[in-house]
């Protein structure tokens, strides 16, 4: 999935809640068939989030017979690609020979590097009577030593996640450590990710622990000091003040964030790095047919955009 053009919406009123920075409404785009994507970073008003550079929330969507995702193949360099559904399924494959089908609950995490190239598309099989598909693809930006690692991927299955539940609250941890839980899922820097499901009238800390901090409203309203808010919205929070969030009514959200970002980092299109002269490197390589192709889907690819 590939950045486009939109500009942000205008920001809301005032808060009551010090503690919260920014509140990000996505840009939106129909991308055919129904397919709406909503993007929330980047973002003018806040680029990163910990080593999230990326966040695009796509679906729910019911794809008619004979239709179904296809994202052909394309290129990514300096970055970590996070895919994890809640609803259908995404067949992944890449130039490590990687064929994989994710599924909600599960995670995909494929590192680029110094350059990989994947494509996501429904399954032939899923086709026939048509599918759904609803999920969030997030970006983590590398640590500069690591830009040019060698690229990998990892899947991890529903069941390697701890999950802690208690007082109405039901929290997977897919990345990193909260609740005192930790996530099997190897990362480069401190990361965060997790799944949470509140009951009305729950409340959910969310401590200082990590130094950049955000949520993002799936479904239901939550109050945070008597600020409430709606689904699709991302909210970041100041470094080293503790939040409360409290449902309103039944709730999902997820968290995300980590360590504060080792330096700027450029983005265009695909690819991401903390120099300029990289990226271009790599527009002239893909634009050349240098990246490797993907075992399975050699035939068609996505372009390199005019601009």
């Amino acid at each position: 999935m590939s950045f486009f053009p939109g500009q942000d919406p205008a920001a809301g009123d005032k808060l009551h809640c010090d503690a919260i920075a920014q509140v990000i409404v996505p840009r939106t785009a129909d991308l055919g068939d129904d397919f709406v994507v909503r993007r929330a970073l980047p973002s003018a008003r806040s680029r990163m989030v910990g080593p999230y550079i990326f966040f695009d929330h796509f679906g729910p969507t019911e794809f008619r017979s004979g239709k179904g995702l296809d994202v052909r193949p394309h290129p990514h360099i300096g970055l970590a690609t996070v895919t994890y559904l809640f609803d259908g399924e995404i067949m992944h494959r890449d130039s490590l020979g990687t064929a994989v089908p994710i599924r909600p609950g599960e995670i995909n995490l494929m590192t680029a590097g110094s350059g990989i190239v994947h494509s996501e598309r429904t399954a032939t099989e899923r086709r026939a009577a048509g599918d759904h598909l609803h999920g969030l693809q997030m970006w983590v930006a590398l640590p500069a030593a690591q830009e040019e690692t060698t690229p990998a991927f990892a899947h991890h299955a529903v069941d390697e996640f701890p999950v802690v539940r208690d007082n109405g609250r039901t929290v997977s941890v897919v990345m990193g450590s909260l609740y005192g839980a930790s996530s099997p899922v190897k990362t480069t820097m401190d990361t965060i990710f997790a799944d949470v499901l509140l009951k009305a009238g729950s409340t959910l800390p969310l401590d200082a622990d990590h130094e950049e901090r955000a949520i993002y409203l799936l479904g239901g309203e939550i109050d945070i000091a008597d600020d409430r808010f709606g689904s699709g919205k991302l909210l970041v929070f100041k470094p080293g003040d503790r939040v409360t969030i409290t449902a309103v009514s039944d709730a999902h959200l997820v968290i995300v964030g980590g360590a504060a970002m080792d330096g700027p980092r450029h983005i265009w299109w695909n690819f991401v790095s903390s120099r300029k002269e990289r990226i271009e490197q790599a527009k002239a390589e893909w634009a050349a047919g240098h990246f490797a192709k993907v075992p399975g889907d050699e035939i068609e690819f996505i372009p390199l955009p005019a601009k």
